[in-house]
């Protein structure tokens, strides 16, 4: 996902698909649903317009994630 300096979502992008639309629905939901994000700090926003975060999602018997 990449996030802007105001904390709105810039994208949400997958490397590599689950090959499960409704699971990589529900990464996205997941997402949204903890929206807003903070806006960046002043020296942040002074070095980056949007950010990038990756992150590995593994869905099982149990929800973690690395």
């Amino acid at each position: 996902m990449a996030i802007r300096g105001d904390g709105s979502i810039e994208s949400i992008t997958f490397v590599r698909s689950s090959g499960v639309p409704a699971i990589d629905d529900a990464i996205r939901r997941i997402i949204h649903s903890q929206m807003p994000y903070l806006p960046f700090q002043p020296a942040l926003s002074r070095e980056y317009d949007v950010i990038e975060i990756r992150r590995t999602w593994h869905f099982d018997t149990a929800i973690r994630l690395y």
